[in-house]
C-alpha cells in the first residue's frame, strides 16, 4: 500500500515536563481516529522532540506532498507568526515540491472561541 501523499502536523510549543505532550498526543488520536490511514505527526518548536523541520523531512522523505501543519497555539502573536514562517521557508528549499499549509492558530479557528465561551460560561458559578 502507498503512503498518503497528505499529512497534518500538530505543531507546539513543548515544554520540560513530557507529561505536558499528553493533550497533543490525544488530539492526535482523535484526529486519526476521524481520518483512518492518514498521516498525523506532532512537532515542537522547542524543549521537546521531535522538532518541526526534522518531521517535515521525514514526512517528505516518505512522499508527502501536501503537509498541513495546525498550530496548537492559541494565538498567531509571537512563535506561529515571527519563527513558523522561516521554518517552512527553509524547509520549502530542501523540499521544493512539498506543498505547506498552515492552519489558523487555535482562536481563529470556526467556530472554538464561541464553543469555549460556551463551556466555560455552562461550567462557572
Amino acid at each position: 500500500m502507498q503512503a498518503p501523499q497528505s499529512a497534518i502536523v500538530l505543531f507546539a510549543h513543548g515544554a520540560r515536563d513530557p507529561r505536558w505532550g499528553a493533550s497533543l498526543q490525544a488530539l492526535t488520536a482523535a484526529i486519526e481516529a476521524r481520518r483512518p490511514g492518514a498521516r498525523v505527526r506532532t512537532a515542537y518548536l522547542e524543549v521537546q522532540t521531535p522538532r518541526l523541520p526534522e518531521v517535515l523531512d521525514e514526512l517528505a522523505a516518505g512522499g508527502a506532498l501536501h503537509v498541513d501543519i495546525v498550530p496548537v497555539f492559541w494565538a498567531g502573536a509571537g512563535h506561529v507568526d515571527n519563527e513558523l514562517p522561516p521554518m517552512i521557508h527553509e524547509f520549502n528549499t530542501r523540499s521544493p515540491g512539498v506543498h505547506v499549509r498552515t492552519l489558523p492558530v487555535l482562536s481563529e479557528l470556526p467556530g472554538l472561541l464561541d464553543f469555549v465561551a460556551g463551556l466555560v460560561a455552562s461550567l462557572t458559578y
